[in-house]
Parts: structure tokens; sequence; C-alpha cells
């Protein structure tokens, strides 16, 4: 049997016809396409240095593996390649204040529903049992190739029911094994499947055929992706370039490469092919599906990169092609409202804020799919701090199990308070710290602390009075700024009007040397 293909044997009794998923010494695998690998997402090491938005007692347990794993990751399956692994924290989150799991997880499809059903398992110990038991049943419900998923994801249900008490007593038995006739069955389908698929390929390259090859690539990535073998499927896809005939061809291979790479992790490769696509001239009905698709791709691709202001540009670009969640198996429409509008928020001015979100007739239809996301822009634009906070602290937990925001929530949070305060202050001469800081929800020392770093990087131009607890703008001459202004301005015209007066004396008297016309063009020769 291929070894690609086989489930973690640790997970399988072969005494028996049906087996029990009892837990082991060892930690779980997961595939390379699994939620759990997006832990690796980058944390700024200034941000997590920054002062935070929100209360402490919202967050419990915070445990960190060496490489940035937690315990339940460390182990990987047989048929994967694991995903960049780059250091971050990984938060546990007591309980959501307002995530519906079964909403949520309704308006997603495909490999990203499972993605994030066992991302919140992992983060989430109040709803782990719920989230594995969601997986579990989309996979067996789909009659998933991809067993050594599934074996993992039952292994761990078994796991969290062993120490859940009462919670784990109302699971049924049928998710918690797997029927071992069904597991080689389903195995030996995926075996003859890649050997079936890969011996037409090496006909059609036989008979060179372009298309015949095209398509035969095609569908041997489809498999490895329905198997779960997301590196095998990212190359089959790759593969095709050489085999693409017209612009169609080109952006089916753009968008299969896409969502391969999202899966796996590989933004800056995501950008690249959604250059390439959009470069390609547009032949498809669906044309302004395709290119919301590809704006939320790359706005994907930028948050990740850090990018928050042009992911907030390509968030807010997306018409309402994707407000009925047409690209579930990347995002929904409610995950475009949250990005964008965070985003937005961290990175936009006043002004820009004003003119491409508030004003925004498209994405306004987003951002009715979240309320909260719209009240906050609005309290925001309106000085109205103490509502952002709540918003922003009310659905923070809710934010740390999105499984692409929340290595994110650090950053974007504190660049919101950040610009919450420069704004606050910007209108006063004099500002009380004592009611900032109540406006602020926090102490006048820290508050202190905050308006210092931001008077010595430039953002804030004032001084604070410690002893009277009163932060001082820094008092300009306006008559004296106008008046040095139109002095530089006066000297500067009239040195222009020297230079041109010189110049046509010059001219007018033959003191200008004219250049041959064998040698016009020439940097040496100077009129």
């Amino acid at each position: 049997m291929d070894p690609r293909l086989s489930p973690d044997p640790a997970t399988l009794s072969p005494s028996s016809e049906m087996m029990d998923m009892t837990p082991d010494n060892h930690n779980g695998a997961g595939q390379h396409g699994n939620a759990d690998s997006d832990m690796f997402n980058l944390v700024d090491q200034q941000t997590a240095a920054d002062a935070t938005v929100g209360t402490p007692s919202s967050l419990s347990n915070m445990t960190m593996a060496a490489d940035g794993t937690t315990p339940g990751e460390q182990a990987v399956g047989n048929n994967t390649t694991p995903k960049r692994k780059r250091f971050v924290k990984v938060v546990e989150v007591d309980a959501p204040n307002n995530l519906d799991l079964d909403a949520y997880i309704a308006t997603y499809k495909g490999h990203t529903k499972i993605n994030r059903l066992e991302f919140i398992a992992d983060r989430c110990p109040s709803l782990q049992i719920d989230a594995l038991k969601l997986a579990i049943t989309e996979l067996k419900s789909t009659q998933t190739l991809n067993v050594t998923r599934l074996s993992s994801l039952v292994k761990k249900l078994n796991e969290a029911v062993k120490g859940g008490g009462s919670v784990g007593a109302n699971v049924s038995n049928d998710l918690l094994s797997l029927d071992k006739v069904w597991v080689d069955s389903q195995l030996l389908l995926a075996k003859q499947q890649t050997e079936t698929l890969e011996g037409e390929l090496k006909n059609y390259k036989r008979n060179s055929i372009k298309e015949s090859v095209r398509m035969g690539y095609i569908e041997l990535g489809n498999h490895y992706y329905e198997v779960g073998d997301l590196s095998n499927a990212h190359r089959s896809y790759s593969r095709t370039r050489d085999f693409c005939t017209t612009p169609k061809h080109m952006m089916e291979l753009s968008m299969n490469v896409i969502k391969v790479s999202i899966e796996l992790g590989n933004f800056p490769h995501v950008l690249t092919y959604v250059v390439k696509a959009e470069s390609t001239p547009e032949v498809s009905q669906d044309k302004e599906l395709t290119k919301a698709k590809l704006k939320a791709a790359s706005g994907l691709a930028n948050l990740d990169l850090n990018k928050y202001n042009s992911a907030a540009r390509d968030f807010l670009s997306i018409g309402e092609e994707l407000v009925g969640h047409q690209y579930g198996e990347v995002m929904s429409a409610n995950d475009i409202a949250v990005y964008g509008g965070l985003c937005a928020l961290a990175s936009f001015s006043r002004a820009e804020l004003k003119r491409l979100v508030i004003d925004n007739v498209g994405f306004r239809q987003y951002l009715e799919l979240e309320p909260h996301i719209r009240d906050l822009i609005q309290g925001f634009y309106n000085s109205n701090y103490s509502l952002c906070l709540d918003i922003m602290d009310k659905w923070r937990n809710d934010y740390l199990l999105d499984i692409h925001l929340h290595s994110h929530i650090e950053a974007l949070y504190t660049n919101i308070r950040k610009k919450a305060l420069v704004q606050f202050t910007s209108p006063f001469m004099t500002v009380d710290l004592n009611k900032m800081a109540k406006s602020f929800s926090t102490t006048v020392p820290a508050l202190e602390q905050e308006l210092k770093s931001l008077i010595i990087s430039g953002q804030i131009e004032a001084r604070i009075d410690s002893q009277q607890k009163i932060l001082w703008a820094k008092q300009t001459n306006k008559r004296s700024a106008i008046f040095d202004r139109t002095a530089a301005m006066s000297q500067d015209y009239e040195r222009d009007a020297k230079g041109l007066v010189l110049r046509m004396q010059m001219i007018s008297h033959g003191l200008v040397v004219k250049v041959p016309s064998s040698d016009k063009g020439n940097p040496e020769h100077i009129t």
C-alpha cells in the first residue's frame, strides 16, 4: 500500500472490525493543510511590547513550543509537508463572547471548513468537543479520501472526551471510532485513483496532446488536493503552465495555485499569481466574480504579510459579488467585513476612513453582515472612543479564534489605540490626563507611558506635566510660520526670475553655443 496514504497506525486496531480511537502518549498528527499550521504566523516584535486594548481577564493560558506549535501539533502526517514555521505566542481562549459555532462554520466549505474547526478545537477548550464533532461529521459525510486527517481528528476527540467529564458523555460512539473495513477501502480507492490518473497522464504525454496533458495534470492535482497531499497538488497545478494555450487556461491555473498556496501558507506566492491572473485578458462570463476573488486573495496575503494598508484597500475594492459567500472555500463575506474594517481602522487617516470606508456603497453591504464593525468604524470616526474600546474588547476572543486574523490582533488593536490617542489629543491645547485615562479605560501612569512613546516617535507634539497630570500641546506661532514660508517663496521667485532674465540676455547677445546637428543628443554638448 502507498505509504503516503496510510493512516496513523496508532489509531487503528487490526484486531477488530470497529476500532476505538483511544489516546496514547503521542501527540495528534495534522495535515500540512491543517488550520493548526497557521499558528506559525508571525507576530511583530514591537507589537508584542506595545500596550493593547482589552482586559487581560478575557484570556486564559498562554503556551508555546520551541517551534511555535502547540503540544498537539508537533507530529506531522505521513503524506504531508509542514508549512513554514514562525515563532508566535499561542493563546488559549476560555470562551468566545459572541461565537455561534454552527452559524459561523456554515458560511465555509471544503478544506477551510475543516481547518477552521480544528483551529478552534486547538485554541478553545470550551468548544473543543463541538468543533471536533462537526469536523468529523463533515469528513465522514463527504466520504473523504483523507483518512489520515480523519483518524487524527477522531483521536483528538477521544482525548477531549476522556478529559471532558459530563460534556464528553454525550458524544456518539460513531464519532469516536472508525470502521477498519471502510478505512482500508478508502485507502485502496485513493491508491487506485492515483495510479490510474498517473497512468493516464503518461499516455497523454506520449501522445503529445497539450490539452490532454493539461487536463491530466489538473485531474491529478484535484485528486491530490482531495487526499490532502497539498505539496503534490501544488506541483501538479503548476506544471499545467507549459500546456496552457488560452487566457482562460492561465486563469484556471492561477486560481488553482492560489487556492493551494493559501492553504499551504505561502502568501508571497499568492500575490505572484494574483498579479499574473489580473494581467490575463478576461474571457470568462463571471469575470467580475473572478476579480472579486482575486482581490480577496490579495487582501488575505497582504494581511499575512502585515501590510495592513494594502490589505484594507484590497478588501474595500471587492464588489458585491462575494456577499453570498461565493468564496467560501477561502473566506466568508463576514470575514471581508472584519478584515477590511480592522485593517482600515489601523492604517487609514481620518479622511481616508470617511472616503474609502464610510462612503463606500459596495463595502456597506458587507458591514451590514457585521453590525459591530460598522458601529466600531462610526464610533471611531465620531471620536466615541469608549464605545470603540468596548466593542474591541467584547469581540477580542472571537477574533483570536480566526485562523487568519489571530496573530494580527495585537498589532491591529495597538495601532487602532494609538490612532485613537493621537486623534483625541489633536484638537486641544491642554488635556486632563485623568479624564483621558477614564475615556480609554486605563490608569494615568499607563496612559503616560503610552503618550510618552507617541511623543518620542513624533506622532504627538506635546509635553506631559506629570505633577498636574496635564498634557500640553506644543504652541507654534502661526503668524511667524506664515511669514517665514512667505519669505522663502519670495526668495525662490527672485532666484528663478534672475535666472530667466540672464538666459534671455545671453540669447539676445549671441552667447549661446549651438550644437551641431550631428552631435544632437550628446550630453557632453550643452547649450
